[in-house]
């Protein structure tokens, strides 16, 4: 198990939930837009969320923000540890900076005494355009290069004698990243921060970031994630909780399990399962939801369901744990079914 660290209000490692994280697409001093996208992906179950540090506007605009929102802030900062510096004293929870590119021994020294002074966290690693030449001539383009690059990182800030940290060893290829957080977690006890990088837009980009997330989380590793999407940051807070709630990590809000559906298929099965999607989005509550193709297999197959709905010619069957409770006509089946979920919500 990793060690527990301390990020704002929160802590991830050491058995602590796995937090959920995301990076605004607007720059900080377009404060107002800052703030609004922030209650709403602290709304929609965002843990953390990351801001580019780009300036000494951007550095100061953490204690503005702060007065909106619960959620720790993190400065991604790279190359001028002055701003990591400002960003600190601006509030700033934790910040994402690695010290091998911010120049001298005395820099770093500088940024490290004042996360200590501010028990800030630190998250620091490698990604595969950030190899050191290092470890890339001598490994190539692996696991170990990748692995060995992020621990060369830690080791600079350890010596220092900071301790709250977080590591991530990002990769777009998914094998290679999921090998490298292996590598990773069989040599340190930092929490491990999650993610593709570079994953795509938001199709491709759901499928990478579950399979190695999700691959990596079903074994153990991992503390907190971030869904990279080429899309807004409510799509990657969204695929991070569906992640989450997959593997049983999760139970707040409503899952939803509907059909392929097939020939036997004689319904609207398809939009309804969408505006159930819709009209559920938002809910906390643990609820589990099916929306079936048909009669034959629908309420056997979703018998642990908490409300389902399954299809007929001419008649559709509503039912809670296997149990038919309602026979309609299909023509009313949208009304009373939404009825049913209303007092599943309430």
């Amino acid at each position: 198990m990793s060690k527990r660290v301390k990020i704002g209000n929160i802590y991830v490692g050491g058995g602590e939930k796995i937090a959920i994280q995301s990076m605004s697409t607007y720059k900080l001093e377009n404060i107002e837009e800052c703030i609004k996208e922030a209650v709403l992906l602290e709304k929609k179950g965002c843990d953390i969320m990351r801001y580019s540090v780009l300036d000494a506007l951007d550095a100061k605009s953490f204690s503005q923000l702060k007065k909106h929102t619960k959620m720790p802030l993190v400065a991604d900062i790279h190359f001028d540890y002055k701003l990591a510096l400002l960003s600190i004293d601006g509030g700033t929870d934790k910040i994402r900076i690695n010290p091998g590119n911010i120049g001298s021994e005395q820099k770093v020294s500088e940024v490290a005494r004042a996360i200590k002074q501010n028990g800030v966290a630190v998250r620091v690693g490698s990604n595969t355009g950030s190899i050191d030449k290092e470890f890339l001539d001598k490994y190539g383009k692996n696991e170990i290069s990748l692995g060995e690059s992020a621990l060369k990182n830690v080791a600079i800030l350890e010596k220092q004698g900071v301790e709250n940290i977080v590591v991530s060893v990002k990769a777009s290829s998914v094998p290679l990243m999921i090998k490298a957080y292996e590598y990773l977690s069989e040599r340190i006890e930092y929490p491990l921060h999650l993610g593709v990088t570079e994953a795509g837009t938001e199709y491709v980009g759901i499928i990478k970031n579950s399979i190695g997330i999700g691959s990596l989380l079903s074994k153990g590793i991992g503390d907190t994630i971030r869904v990279s999407l080429s899309a807004e940051p409510i799509r990657e807070v969204k695929c991070a909780k569906a992640i989450l709630r997959s593997l049983g990590l999760i139970e707040e809000g409503a899952e939803i399990i509907a059909c392929p559906t097939c020939g036997r298929c004689e319904w609207a099965c398809m939009d309804m399962a969408k505006k159930v999607e819709e009209y559920l989005d938002g809910v906390d509550k643990p609820l589990k939801i099916a929306v079936m193709g048909c009669v034959v297999n629908g309420p056997g197959e979703a018998k642990d369901a908490d409300l389902g709905v399954a299809g007929g010619k001419d008649k559709c069957v509503i039912f809670k744990k296997g149990e038919i409770i309602k026979n309609v006509d299909k023509k009313d089946v949208e009304l009373e079914f939404f009825k049913e979920i209303d007092k599943c919500i309430r």
